[in-house]
Order: structure tokens, then sequence, then C-alpha cells
């Protein structure tokens, strides 16, 4: 697994990528991470449009977190690709024994909502590669190519035999 620095922000997402390898293929994510904060609701669907996965993350330890992150996951399913895959990550694992968001809501909450759940920790690292690995996995194996290029060159009918110049 391999994990680059994020970019500098400058009221701006941070922006990583995070590779892994999952049966014979690997995978390459390209994140934006926005830290869930408020200013960049607005510029959410720039940062999710055309996206295959996105992860939502919660502390669980905090049950206002839990439920910005369930308004982030309506976000994502009202106005995101049909087929994207949402990842729930209940954050702070490592603060378990001071957890107030309960695992059998949250794993609830993720069946209703068809999304993958799995619990981590950004400090210690714990479940964040399992993480990619279950998204990877549900990815598409072979996605959708468009069937033309977005600015298809054509010649026009009696400038075939023209030249530039």
């Amino acid at each position: 697994m391999t994990h680059t620095t994020p970019t500098p922000s400058f009221n701006t997402a941070a922006f990583l990528t995070q590779t892994v390898q999952c049966d014979d293929a690997t995978v390459k994510f390209e994140i934006w991470d926005t830290a869930g904060q408020e200013r960049y609701r607005s510029l959410a669907p720039m940062y999710y449009r055309g996206a295959a996965a996105a992860i939502v993350v919660y502390d669980i330890t905090d049950p206002d977190s839990f439920a910005g992150a369930k308004s982030w996951v309506k976000e994502l399913q009202r106005r995101g690709d049909p087929n994207v895959i949402i990842a729930l990550a209940g954050n702070k694992a490592d603060l378990e024994s001071r957890r107030k968001v309960s695992l059998e809501e949250a794993e609830n909450y993720a069946l209703e909502n068809q999304i993958l759940h799995l619990v981590t920790s950004a400090k210690d690292g714990s479940n964040v590669k399992s993480l990619f690995v279950e998204i990877a996995k549900k990815l598409p194996k072979n996605p959708p190519q468009p069937e033309r290029e977005a600015f298809p060159i054509t010649a026009q009918a009696g400038e075939q035999n023209r030249s530039c110049c």
C-alpha cells in the first residue's frame, strides 16, 4: 500500500493517492479530502462528479459527526453517479472506550442504504487498507469506456485532399 503526502491546502480540499493490490489488479485511488467541512458543501459536486467511489467518514465518539456523515451519504445518493460505491468509515477505532455511535446503529444504517461500513483508525492505521480493498472489490472489473471521443475530429466532405497551408 502506498500513500502520498497531501497537497498543501489553501482553502481547498487535500488531494492524495492510495494504491492497493486487489486480486490480480492494482487499483489506484485518487482522493479529494474535504474533511467534511461545510464550506465545501457547495463545491462537493465538483469533487465527486464522475467518481467511482466515495468514502464518508464519521467520528465514532461524536453523534453529530455521524449525523453529518448521513447528510453527505444522502447528498451522494441524490446527486452523485447512480453506480458510485459509497463506504461509510467509522473513524477513531482507537477510542472504542469513548464510542457514542453504536456499531449496531452504523451497520444498520449502512445496510438500509446499501453501502459499505468499516470501523477504522487514522491514528494507528487499523482497517484503513481493508477499507480500500473492500471498495476495490466492488469496483467494476472493466469499467465502461466512452463510445467515442469527447470532441471527435473528423474531416468534412470534400476536405480530405486539402492541405493546411
